[in-house]
């Protein structure tokens, strides 16, 4: 009986992985940038389709640039302007819009299940502090020891604090309890997060303005 010799072969296969490719960055389609053969010249309330060599001409007699306003049109629509000085403009709202926002952060108060009456309304007045700030609070009690058998004792103590800021706040989480800490959630209310969100945008014009003074 002979020997039969059976030769496998094995197969590796290699993943060779791709770089990711960077996001490419957005053209603005103004001057030497614009490929278009010609375009709808918008230009001192008159429209006229032209080759965007003429249009380009245009705008160079005048020293100011030929920008296309929306590309996918037939044919695209273009208008001659000072694209440097509309370039810092939009970019100087989007700073100032930025600066107008309040930005939603979630601060931490600490309570105690036995805490005192003093100590109870200097966390309120910090609780109330974030809240007509904008943000949210969240009320977080730890129990020590035996305090663990009062969690009862723990969870009341964070709802009367909920109870006392109802006026400017919202539960968005009722007391939970992870390990030895129980936490309720307290959220501003929409009219609160606008009065904050006025506010910050008076102190800002009146920064600009004394600004403006000197």
């Amino acid at each position: 009986m002979h020997d039969s010799l059976f030769l496998t072969k094995k197969w590796r296969i290699f993943l060779i992985a791709r770089p990711q490719q960077r996001p490419k960055r957005q053209i603005d389609l103004v001057n030497e940038n614009i490929h278009f053969r010609e375009v709808m010249l918008i230009d001192n309330g008159s429209k006229k389709v032209m080759s965007t060599r003429d249009a380009q001409r245009i705008a160079d007699q005048r020293n100011l640039d030929l920008v296309i306003v929306q590309a996918k049109a037939q044919p695209p629509v273009a208008r001659i302007m000072d694209w440097g000085k509309v370039k810092f403009e939009q970019q100087k709202k989007i700073r100032e819009n930025k600066k107008k926002q309040v930005i939603v952060q979630t601060k931490e108060v600490r309570l105690s299940p036995v805490i005192g009456e003093g100590d109870f309304e200097t966390r309120k007045k910090a609780a109330t502090k974030f809240l007509v700030a904008g943000n949210k609070v969240k009320l977080n009690l730890r129990f020590r020891g035996r305090m663990m058998t009062h969690q009862d004792v723990g969870r009341q103590v964070l709802m009367n604090m909920a109870k006392q800021l109802a006026d400017l706040a919202n539960i968005d989480q009722m007391p939970q309890l992870l390990g030895r800490q129980m936490s309720l959630l307290l959220s501003p209310k929409p009219e609160v997060i606008k009065k904050a969100q006025s506010e910050k945008k008076n102190k800002l014009k009146e920064n600009t303005n004394a600004k403006d003074e000197d």
